[in-house]
């Protein structure tokens, strides 16, 4: 066999390798047997080894990560992954479908009912039908580059039946039940603890940074939605599933289309029963408004959409006992029981204890230490007390009552008019000052590597940290005297919490700990009043004037910002250091404000995916189909329809050149002149 005859045959393999990979993971329909598919990757890797310069990454054979990574890289979604909204009986599916029909204004409705993969919801991307990118939720808008690790997936295809210029998809990974199984009978026959589901095993899989103990483990992956596509038009989201069971990407088997929620609740109810038979976990149904211009209609609130709900299923169960109940205290001062329970399995996990909630539930369950109970897991994570098993009482059993003081600091305990919570009226409550500093230095707020819970615990006990300002006045000195802090822990710390002073605005808002101001509302505050000072003297009415603020939150806000002692620690973090304003864009730096761009065909200077980003920097939008209310449709090599509705439409077209010159980016001729003259080249 010589080169070219070695070359021609490594491509037929990949074909038939990739189309064998096609029949078994997303058709399900096998052609040959194992052993055959075995002998097919055999030929594969011995010609590529006599030939190496054969080798791609899309090749069957390069699944198999190399070297461990140092760490995970960060990828900014371009379309964010927004979490779902739950829904846990049929009264909130009808609510779901009347809240959608209201916004619907009359049009028709149809829902496409996908089952809810319990697993690792990812982002895949293509370029020109190759997998080149694959990244994990994260907050939504920034996640981990985990391509290594899912390259190891087998029924992740790392090239698509069909090219298409750009593809963004969303999925879940997931490791079956015969596999959890395996797995957790080989850790414990190592000592290792198992994993507590399905679910952590499958996520745990995914995360390693060495891609070689990723692809020990049996993981399998359902597509579930288009994220954006370019080169396709798509209208609606079950003629998408089916556009990427076509593309080779594996869909769920058990997708419906449904007229009316009638038709949503029958088959939910029909797969509440049928879902111990599948060889995966769902832990419910995924119910979403069919049409795509609908969906956009609709929007999303700062965390969820509002066209899609996930319908959970009623929880596994399990009988225990109440041995005691505890009272925790948060970083708002609310107190929290918490019953201790004999330990017991419920969902795959042991429970040893579940939160009460606060005083009124256990009066309402009538609760008392002693009582045999049945817990599950709410929204099969959460371990909860469903009621008492009263027949089994001895009389022995002793109700529990709300302390009067805090078991912290000793102070009054209070119940504010119209709230449920009994709270620590101390403000410098060390309980809650050590909740509001482990919030502060956590990954989503200040994100101070290396400082946990029991390192902040320790910091207090010493004396050395009372707030979360205090953090940015610790001494090497003071550090490397703690029990178990090595000189190069110490300068390691020092040097996180040096960085943190760089986190962004709404880093530092959501860090501060304000009531009903999440990660997304820190960010979304940030970009709105672009300083600290102008969000402290804001007021309620400026607050309510953002879409995703609502009364409660801006009531918060202005709460939070009038007490002095909170006031005195941004002022403390100031004068350390710590940045207090957003960086704001100035008008003649976003030339295409109020431009919206449509990009067809291919770029040869730059990505599709790069070319939108540097649109939105510069203050343009970018849309995926053409209409009347586009400025301008980008033209590359090989345009799609989209080029001649444009032409149909009179919308102004722009070659690369064209483009790139409205940008001030510079051409692939122009880089390669002034790279030539030895000159520095600076790309947005």
């Amino acid at each position: 066999m010589n080169r070219e005859e070695a070359r021609k045959r490594i491509e037929e393999l990949r074909r038939e390798i990739e189309h064998h990979d096609y029949l078994y993971y997303v058709l399900d329909r096998p052609e040959i047997t194992d052993a055959q598919y075995d002998l097919l990757m055999q030929e594969l890797a011995r010609l590529e080894a006599m030939y190496p310069e054969f080798i791609t990454p899309d090749s069957p054979t390069q699944r198999v990560g190399g070297k461990p990574a140092e760490g995970f890289a960060t990828v900014t979604h371009r379309v964010p992954m927004l979490s779902l909204n739950n829904a846990f009986n049929e009264a909130d599916l009808r609510d779901f479908d009347r809240r959608v029909r209201q916004l619907a204004g009359g049009e028709k409705v149809e829902y496409v009912v996908e089952p809810k993969i319990d697993g690792l919801a990812v982002s895949l991307i293509y370029e020109n039908g190759r997998f080149v990118r694959g990244a994990t939720r994260g907050d939504g808008e920034v996640g981990e580059d985990i391509t290594a690790n899912l390259r190891t997936i087998r029924s992740l295809p790392l090239r698509l039946r069909q090219p298409v210029p750009f593809l963004d998809v969303r999925g879940e990974v997931y490791m079956p039940k015969k596999e959890f199984a395996r797995l957790n009978a080989e850790r414990e026959e190592a000592g290792e603890p198992p994993f507590a589901n399905p679910r952590n095993a499958a996520a745990g899989s995914v995360r390693q940074l060495d891609p070689r103990v990723t692809a020990k483990r049996e993981l399998h992956i359902f597509v579930y939605a288009i994220g954006l596509i370019e080169g396709r038009d798509v209208a609606t989201h079950w003629e998408g599933l089916h556009l990427l069971r076509e593309l080779g990407l594996p869909v769920n088997p058990h997708i419906y289309l449904a007229a009316t929620i009638d038709e949503v609740l029958d088959y939910v109810n029909g797969w509440q029963e049928k879902r111990h038979q599948l060889p995966y976990e769902i832990d419910g149904m995924v119910v979403k408004v069919n049409s795509l211009s609908l969906q956009r209609a609709m929007g999303s609130t700062a965390k969820s959409p509002r066209w899609a709900i996930a319908y959970k299923f009623p929880p596994e169960q399990a009988l225990t006992r109440v041995e005691d109940i505890v009272i925790s205290v948060g970083r708002t001062g609310v107190l929290t029981p918490t019953a201790v329970l004999t330990p017991v399995r419920v969902a795959g996990s042991t429970v040893s204890r579940a939160t009460l909630h606060n005083e009124d539930i256990i009066r309402q369950k009538d609760i008392r230490i002693g009582d045999t109970v049945i817990i599950h897991k709410a929204g099969d994570v959460i371990p909860e007390v469903v009621e008492v098993v009263k027949e089994k009482r001895t009389g022995a059993e002793k109700e529990f009552h709300m302390p009067s003081r805090c078991p912290a600091c000793g102070s009054e305990v209070v119940r504010m008019e119209g709230e449920v919570a009994w709270r620590c009226i101390n403000s410098s409550c060390p309980a809650q000052l050590q909740e509001k500093i482990i919030h502060f230095v956590s990954r989503d707020a200040m994100n101070i590597e290396g400082l946990g819970p029991k390192l902040v615990v320790q910091l207090m006990r010493a004396g050395l940290v009372k707030d979360a300002a205090d953090l940015y006045y610790l001494r090497y000195e003071d550090l490397v005297r703690l029990e178990r802090m090595g000189p190069k822990s110490a300068r390691n710390l020092l040097q996180a919490i040096e960085r943190s002073k760089n986190a962004s605005l709404g880093q530092l808002i959501f860090a501060l700990g304000i009531r009903h101001v999440g990660a997304k509302a820190g960010k979304v505050l940030a970009t709105a009043f672009r300083s600290m000072d102008r969000l402290m003297t804001a007021s309620e009415e400026e607050l309510m004037a953002i879409p995703e603020v609502g009364p409660k939150m801006a009531a918060s806000i202005v709460a939070f910002f009038a007490r002095e002692e909170n006031r005195r620690l941004i002022e403390r973090l100031r004068q350390a250091g710590v940045r207090m304003t957003e960086e704001e864009t100035a008008a003649g730096d976003q030339p295409l404000a109020g431009k919206t761009f449509v990009l067809t065909g291919t770029l040869s200077s730059l990505t599709r995916r790069e070319a939108g980003e540097l649109i939105e920097k510069l203050g343009g939008k970018v849309t995926n189909s053409v209409s009347k209310n586009t400025d301008y449709v980008v033209v590359g090599e090989n345009p799609g329809s989209k080029y001649d509705k444009a032409l149909a439409l009179g919308i102004t077209l722009l070659t690369e050149e064209e483009f790139l010159a409205m940008v001030g980016y510079p051409s692939s001729r122009q880089k390669e002149e002034k790279t030539a003259e030895g000159e520095q080249i600076k790309l947005f």
